[in-house]
């Protein structure tokens, strides 16, 4: 997510009431897990807000312009068209936000005469109402699971596994231990675990130097799994687009965003939004081992380029010249190296027979 950052005053009566289950819970039991923490916090945040735009915490891709969901749109409408154009399909979206992705994807597959139905992966309230605001007729899920089986999937996923709770496992002098919250004066620090971890930690980090910290996310892992395992039952094809790094890397990512600004992650639970960077390294051999196709993961500007954002541009530019400068600080935003350009990475999926080389990843 774009995001930036001020301490400001972390106060609401929900991040005081959370703040103070898990300082009850540390003190009965010990220190928590960081994926409880992460997990608990962002569960709260996302249920009771809409947090994106100016008056929310931070701005996603399709916020910023159209150009990103139409070129998503453009891609799914592609690989649907060699195939025959199936008349029955499924446009699946993990975490959809407002809305305003899909509805610029699916107005522009239209006009390839792809009209799927709408099912949105959302467990936050005030964003499914915003969604049948934007998306008339869409139809909500908890998960994955109570989403239609006798059609393929065109599933989307747009910085949906950044907010996953994350685990951190630590080298210390006495081998591989979890990184847990705990105690220290009534404050929320970072405690190392007492229980062996080397069993989680991948074959090629097992004797990495002490001090060493790596990030797992078995909920991601979760996740992929269920998504690889229906594209190939299922047919389809799909999109996972978020920050992260196309392989596991040492050092803490977590971070916490409010009001466009970066927090201290413990500074307010609940009111902040929890994330992490993406392992897509980790979705890569998931997706495949659950029998899906994988394409990249390529960054974010490659991707966008490939698929013509900048002929997009000059016609948005066309359309609007008086608009011809924000519209191209807006593409900026997307592709540059120094904005989401590099960070964000792009993946694609393909399973049941769909084709394994869509635009963009060449």
């Amino acid at each position: 997510m774009s995001k930036a950052a001020s301490d400001g005053d972390p106060g609401g009566s929900a991040e005081r009431a959370l703040s103070a289950m898990f300082r009850r819970l540390i003190r009965e039991t010990g220190p928590i897990s960081l994926a409880q923490f992460m997990g608990e916090s962002n569960a709260r945040y996302y249920s009771s807000r809409d947090p994106l735009g100016a008056a929310g915490d931070f701005i996603t891709a399709p916020e910023i312009s159209q150009m990103f969901g139409e070129l998503v749109g453009l891609w799914l409408a592609d690989l649907w068209s060699q195939m025959g154009s199936p008349e029955r399909v499924l446009y699946v979206e993990l975490g959809p936000g407002r809305g305003t992705l899909a509805s610029d994807a699916l107005r522009t597959a239209a006009k390839f005469g792809l009209n799927p139905q709408v099912h949105f992966v959302e467990g936050s309230a005030s964003l499914r109402a915003i969604q049948r605001g934007t998306i008339p007729g869409v139809t909500h899920h908890d998960d994955l699971g109570s989403v239609p089986e006798d059609a393929p999937l065109l599933l989307v996923a747009n910085e949906f596994f950044d907010a996953l709770p994350i685990r951190q496992l630590v080298r210390t002098a006495q081998g591989w231990r979890e990184r847990m919250v705990g105690l220290e004066d009534d404050r929320f620090v970072f405690v190392a675990g007492d229980k062996p971890m080397d069993s989680a930690v991948p074959e090629k980090w097992r004797d990495a130097d002490e001090g060493a910290l790596i990030e797992t996310c078995p909920a991601a892992a979760s996740v992929m799994s269920e998504i690889a395992t229906r594209l190939a039952k299922q047919g389809g094809a799909g999109l996972v687009v978020d920050y992260g790094t196309t392989e596991l890397r040492s050092g803490s990512t977590l971070q916490a965003i409010r009001s466009h600004e970066k927090v201290d992650v413990f500074a307010a639970p609940g009111e902040a939004d929890l994330t992490a960077h993406v392992d897509f390294e980790m979705l890569r051999h998931v997706a495949a081992d659950q029998g899906a196709q994988v394409m990249g993961p390529t960054t974010q500007g490659q991707w966008l380029r490939a698929l013509g954002i900048d002929r997009r541009l000059k016609a948005l530019q066309r359309q609007s010249p008086g608009n011809a400068d924000k519209i191209k600080r807006q593409r900026d935003r997307l592709v540059d190296e120094s904005e989401m350009g590099a960070l964000f990475k792009v993946m694609g999926l393909s399973g049941g027979g769909w084709p394994t080389a869509g635009a963009g990843f060449g």
